[in-house]
């Protein structure tokens, strides 16, 4: 469930599309991925349970991505009388970064069962059918991550907030389902967030078997993710779906169901 697909300064600021992050659910596990402004309000909306979630992942410590990261812990918690939850998170969430403070406060630490903080190549696993590994990323906040699911059905790569670099396409190879946050729009590039230009690059060499491209700046807003996700289908191959607020999609309907795929296959 998509809780927004915006992303950006301007596009966040005015909310042309909400900011709420994305819920995955896997095998009985909530997981709350980058809960930026409005979290709470679209969850109520969209009717997601915070108080169901288990993990709460953030990629960086940019606003449009961990700006409601203590508010959704509140709500998961209420208030830490029920202390319960995972957060997994970069460097700069739980610690700062360059000279800016931390984005979880000390009270709210206290109120989950465990805080991490994640480095590039780090795996966590979820009981016996779930892991997960952190992915590179090339981003103004230099400890910015993505991240990886292996479960028993099919797996899925969240490329949060990244250019494109050279090593990205191997860091996303043998993705059933790719998530891809693409700020930009055909014919503009930009060296921390992908384009069409980059997903269909991208695309062609990983080829899952769906991507779905959201977090829209407002440029991408304006020339229309629905046109530009038809022209990234066109030209890569690959089935293309542009999110929108409150998009629900069942992932098992583009697994493989055959294959058992854990972190110790590749």
């Amino acid at each position: 469930m998509f809780l927004g697909t915006g992303g950006g300064r301007f596009a966040v600021n005015k909310q042309l599309r909400s900011s709420g992050g994305i819920i995955l659910r896997v095998n009985g596990i909530q997981f709350h991925i980058d809960p930026g402004p409005g979290a709470l309000v679209k969850a109520q909306q969209y009717g997601i349970n915070l108080r169901a979630n288990n993990v709460l992942l953030c990629t960086h410590a940019h606003l449009d991505h961990c700006n409601d990261v203590n508010a959704v812990i509140d709500a998961m918690t209420h208030g830490g009388i029920d202390k319960s939850g995972i957060l997994l998170a970069s460097k700069s969430v739980i610690y700062g970064h360059d000279g800016e403070r931390p984005y979880l406060t000390k009270s709210h630490r206290s109120y989950i069962d465990k805080y991490m903080a994640l480095e590039v190549g780090n795996d966590v696993q979820f009981g016996k059918s779930i892991e997960l590994k952190t992915l590179k990323a090339q981003h103004r906040d230099s400890t910015a991550i993505g991240f990886k699911f292996f479960t028993p059905k099919f797996v899925l790569s969240y490329t949060g907030d990244t250019g494109f670099f050279g090593d990205l396409i191997d860091e996303l190879r043998n993705s059933d389902i790719l998530i891809l946050n693409t700020l930009k729009p055909f014919g503009h590039k930009s060296d921390d967030h992908l384009s069409s230009d980059d997903v269909v690059k991208i695309l062609k060499e990983v080829n899952p078997r769906i991507a779905i491209i959201q977090h829209f700046g407002q440029k991408m807003l304006e020339m229309n993710p629905i046109y530009q996700a038809r022209e990234i289908q066109k030209q890569s191959g690959v089935q293309v779906i542009a999110a929108n607020d409150g998009l629900a999609i069942d992932l098992l309907n583009y697994s493989f169901s055959m294959k058992h795929k854990t972190l110790n296959l590749y």
